[in-house]
Parts: C-alpha cells; sequence; structure tokens
C-alpha cells in the first residue's frame, strides 16, 4: 500500500507517505555494532570508529537535520486509519530486535577474542549501549500497542538494557503524570540533567514496582509471582546476561554493564529534554489540567524523527498513545526545539549550554510568567530572582 485513497462527497482523495522507505533507516543503528569493528585498524586514526555510537548521535544526526531541515505536514484524518493498517511500518520496528541482538552477540565475541585496550573496549561498550538505548525506544513505539505479540517484543527490546520496569512506568506512570512535579520522567525548569539522572532512575523504578503491585493486589494476585511485568521484564535481563557470560566468560560482564547503562542514560537524556519546565495547570480542586500539545516540546527534523521512529511529534503521542508512529502529526500550538534531539541531548550534557538554549523558550512559552513553569524545588529562589513572575 503505498498511495492512500478515499472518496468524499463524491470527490476522490489521495495521499502519498514521502518518507515511506526512510524509516528502513532506523534499522542503521543496530547495525553500528558490525560497522565499529570492521572499520578499524590496529593503531592509527580509525580508531574512533570504536565510538561510532556517540559519533553517530551527536554529530552525524545533528548535521543529516541540519543539512535535511524539517517537516511539518501532517497526514489527512481520513488517511490516519489506513495508515495504521499498513503492515509494512510494523515489520520496520519488528526487524530492529532481530538485528540487535546479533550486533550484542557480535560484539561479545569481538571483545573476546580481539585485544583490545580499555579505551577501545569503551568506546564499543558506547556503541553498543547506543543501540540499546534506541531499543528502549523501539520497545516505546511496540509496548504501547495492543497486539500482545508487540508488547512482548517491546520487554525483549527492553532486556539489553535492563530497563524492563519501563515498560510499566511509561504507560501506566509517565502517561499519567506527565508534565507535573510529582513525574519522576518529567524535568523541571532549573533542574541539570545530571541532577535529573538519578531522580529518574530510581523513581521511575520505584513507580513501577509500585504500580505492578497495585495491579496485581487489585486483582488478588501475588506480587511476587511470574505475573509481575516488571518482575518477568527484569528476568529476561538476567537471564540474557547469564547465558552471554557462559558463552564468553566473566569478562564480557563489565562490558555488558556498561553498555547497559549507557543505553538508559540515552532514554532518560531524551526524557530530560522532552518535557523540560513544562507544567499542567491545577484547578481549585488541585486536579491537573488534561494533557494537551503545550505539554511536550517537539521537533520536525527529518532525520532524528525518522530514526526514532517519529518519537519527536511528542505531543500527538501523549494525546494519542497508541497512534503508530507514522500516523503521528505535528501541532503549530506545541512548544518547538531549536533542533533535533541528537544535538539538544548533546547539549543536556553541558548544563551551561542548555540553560543558555532552553530557559528563556520556557520563559517565552508562559509568556514571561516562570511561576507557571514546573521549577526544580532545590533551584526555585534562584529561578524566581532571575527570571520573577509576569507583570
Amino acid at each position: 500500500m503505498t498511495t492512500l485513497s478515499t472518496t468524499i462527497d463524491g470527490e476522490t482523495l489521495t495521499w502519498k507517505d514521502r518518507k515511506r522507505y526512510l524509516w528502513l533507516l532506523g534499522l542503521v543503528v543496530p547495525l553500528l555494532p558490525f560497522g565499529a569493528a570492521d572499520w578499524t585498524e590496529p593503531g592509527g586514526w580509525t580508531n574512533v570508529f570504536w565510538y561510532s555510537g556517540p559519533i553517530w548521535i551527536l554529530v552525524m544526526i545533528p548535521l543529516l537535520d541540519w543539512i535535511f531541515g524539517q517537516d511539518r505536514s501532517n497526514p489527512p484524518d481520513w488517511a490516519v486509519a489506513q495508515l495504521s493498517e499498513d503492515r509494512y511500518y510494523r515489520w520496520c520496528t519488528y526487524l530492529f530486535l532481530p538485528l540487535q541482538y546479533a550486533g550484542l552477540v557480535f560484539a561479545c565475541w569481538v571483545v573476546v577474542s580481539r585485544d583490545l585496550n580499555w579505551v577501545q573496549e569503551l568506546g564499543y561498550a558506547l556503541t553498543v549501549g547506543t543501540v540499546g538505548g534506541v531499543a528502549i525506544n523501539t520497545a516505546h513505539e511496540l509496548g504501547h500497542k495492543n497486539v500482545k505479540v508487540e508488547r512482548s517484543l517491546a520487554k525483549v527490546a527492553l532486556a539489553q538494557t535492563g530497563y524492563g520496569h519501563f515498560y510499566v512506568e511509561h504507560n501506566r506512570g509517565h502517561h499519567n503524570r506527565v508534565a507535573t512535579p510529582e513525574d519522576p520522567a518529567s524535568s523541571r525548569l532549573g533542574e541539570s540533567f545530571w541532577a535529573f539522572l538519578p531522580r529518574t532512575v530510581v523513581g521511575s523504578a520505584q513507580s513501577a514496582w509500585r504500580l505492578e503491585a497495585k495491579r496485581l493486589r487489585a486483582r488478588h494476585k501475588r506480587v511476587w509471582s511470574t505475573d509481575n511485568d516488571v518482575l518477568t521484564s527484569w528476568a529476561l535481563t538476567v537471564v540474557l546476561f547469564t547465558v552471554l557470560t557462559a558463552v564468553f566468560g566473566w569478562a564480557i560482564l563489565p562490558f555488558l554493564v556498561i553498555q547497559a547503562v549507557f543505553g538508559f542514560s540515552l532514554l532518560e537524556v531524551v526524557n530530560y529534554l522532552e518535557h523540560y519546565g513544562l507544567l499542567r495547570q491545577q484547578d481549585d480542586s488541585g486536579r491537573y489540567e488534561r494533557c494537551n500539545p503545550q505539554h511536550s516540546w517537539n521537533s520536525n527534523h527529518v532525520a532524528s524523527n525518522v530514526i526514532l521512529y517519529q518519537l519527536e511529534r511528542h505531543s500527538d503521542h501523549h494525546a494519542h498513545p497508541t497512534r503508530r508512529y507514522q500516523a503521528l502529526r505535528h501541532f503549530e500550538e506545541s512548544p518547538q526545539l531549536p533542533s533535533g534531539y541528537g544535538l539538544m541531548l548533546g547539549l543536556a550534557y553541558v548544563p551551561p549550554l542548555w540553560r543558555a538554549v532552553m530557559d528563556r523558550r520556557v520563559l517565552a512559552h508562559y509568556g514571561g510568567d516562570v511561576t507557571l513553569a514546573n521549577i526544580h524545588p532545590p533551584a526555585r529562589e534562584r529561578v524566581l530572582a532571575r527570571y520573577g513572575a509576569a507583570d
């Protein structure tokens, strides 16, 4: 199905997804561990390719975003249902998983069979972790769907990074509490990424456990059982790491841990920039307003959206969590990031640069009234002293 059509009031309308075959570029990411090992030679400048993952994210994607620019076009409303049913787009995500795990096994073989120094092995771990981090985004796309096999594949994709609880916390926690102080995955104005990271890692795991325990108790089931989605997801990681350690030896375990930590840190830096400083307002009863397009930072940069299954159209995702990536829409009223996620996460790693770029955008979004923003409590006095409130 390449061209969609319908008839409305006797008029035949057609629409074609111009990015249809570009979505396959998302499968380039799990190939990075293969390329990193093949492009390097003993000694010399080619050793930089062990760091192909960070280079891809921090250099290549921002460059491609700059070259190809933005696309604000939306599919027409009548085409959304047909577009969502086209199974081609599902296979673009399904195929990520076998490539992901082929790359992981290959990387383990490279680490134990080649005499890598610690700089090379660290770079390779970050490259493999890049795949694991993007795999969390693939799991994000699959985990929101109503098809059971897709939800199961989401748990498999998360096993590499040991972040299986994301399956529970994101769907049932973050989507309910987004852009509120209670959400561990919503960053606050004045909060650096390095302060956000431990808060969200610990808070998300705790929240996932509480949510799953509550669900099971409501169904009169035991919390410590195979019915617990958090436990079964973590168990997949234990099994995966145990098998890889049994095959490749104990020496592979530090490599697996480093790639996992870097992988889930990529998820969290994306979380950091998606809702930075944005706050849903409360009514007199204390109830938060419904999440709307103004509560997510968006970007329409083509390259990073293609690689991340249009994750950057985040407002429509929160409005319609089960909507498939190819059908997500741009909203004019959504606050816009100045670039795609690649450049923005690089800025997030350097708090002064991040604040210089983003704090004024948060302030402008709220018409100069900083008290309407989600302010980091430890930084509240500093933020209010600097920006004050609107007159």
